[in-house]
């Protein structure tokens, strides 16, 4: 019995929102099984300089990332859409264990299967150092609150 990950293609305005905001609210977990569920068994990334093949592989990227870029806040929105693809720009905020700062900008698109499971992902990612005091996402680690800006909000 295959899974499914709804909502499904072919994509709406609501239902792509709401796939957007199901993988960022997944990923700002930082719970790497969690998130690889939501991956083909031969789902396919480009990650900056990366390219995990397989659910294992990306499950395994997602581990090392996780223990690199501390306290992760990440917020994602939709670009575009149409059929079983979508775009998405996103932004998110961490610290390496020196305890250094940076917001990392970047693009995904993002295909999917009939089922809803992501079988690629391609991310373009630009990480910018900035001071402690200049972070906009201080919410407690974990899902972003309704009520919290978002990128547009934000002007980023």
């Amino acid at each position: 019995m295959t899974d499914t990950r709804p909502p499904l293609p072919p994509f709406t305005l609501e239902s792509a929102i709401q796939k957007v905001r199901g993988a960022e609210d997944a990923w700002n977990s930082r719970d790497p099984d969690r998130v690889a569920q939501v991956y083909t068994e031969d789902t396919v990334w480009r990650n900056r300089t990366e390219f995990p093949v397989g659910r294992e592989a990306a499950r395994a990227f997602l581990q090392r990332k996780w223990a690199r870029e501390l306290d992760y806040r990440l917020i994602k929105g939709l670009w575009a859409f149409g059929g079983n693809r979508i775009a998405v720009r996103f932004a998110y905020e961490w610290r390496d264990d020196s305890g250094h700062w940076f917001r990392s900008y970047g693009n995904e698109n993002w295909e999917f299967n009939e089922q809803g499971l992501m079988q690629r992902r391609f991310a373009s990612i630009n990480d910018l150092p900035i001071a402690e005091s200049d972070r906009r996402f201080h919410w407690p680690l974990g899902r972003r609150p309704d009520d919290h800006p978002g990128l547009e909000e934000l002007g980023l």
